[in-house]
């Protein structure tokens, strides 16, 4: 199975935390965030029984790289699903440049991808999927 395929889920029954792992770049907002859901040591690594669905909606909505996504019910999927009014770019220190909301991409060979939720941008110069963040920035010790 080619691994950037890969898609997980997890549910409780009210959402569906879904995990794209070839997405990830590590960069632990969700498990600095809600540790009673997401522990990277633990097997399976994601508890979706570890805390109230509204909580784990809010700490998916943070991950830079749109790696973790929510389904749920009508009500749940529409408000983690809507992309935000505006367009907003943050400069991760020492990491990725994330912007959240609908963008356009188009690419050196003049491809056009379509985004509505939260993008990791690599700005270190050493991701292995440039234009996309990796998570080489930790090991390549980029400052900025």
């Amino acid at each position: 199975m080619d691994k950037n395929k890969i898609v997980k889920k997890y549910s409780n029954g009210e959402v569906t935390v879904v995990w794209e792992p070839s997405k990830c770049i590590h960069a632990g907002n969700c498990v600095r965030g809600l540790p009673e859901v997401f522990d990277a040591k633990s097997k399976p690594w994601i508890n979706i029984e570890g805390a109230d669905t509204q909580s784990i909606i809010n700490q998916v909505k943070d991950c830079p790289s749109g790696a973790l996504s929510i389904l749920g019910n009508e009500k749940s999927e529409t408000q983690a699903s809507q992309p935000p009014v505006n367009t907003l770019i943050e400069l991760m220190k020492n990491g990725p440049m994330v912007i959240d909301g609908e963008i356009k991409l188009t690419q050196a060979d003049g491809s056009v991808i379509l985004k509505n939720k939260k993008t990791a941008f690599c700005r270190c110069g050493a991701s292995s999927r440039k234009p996309y963040c990796d998570g080489s920035h930790t090991s390549a010790g980029f400052v900025g």
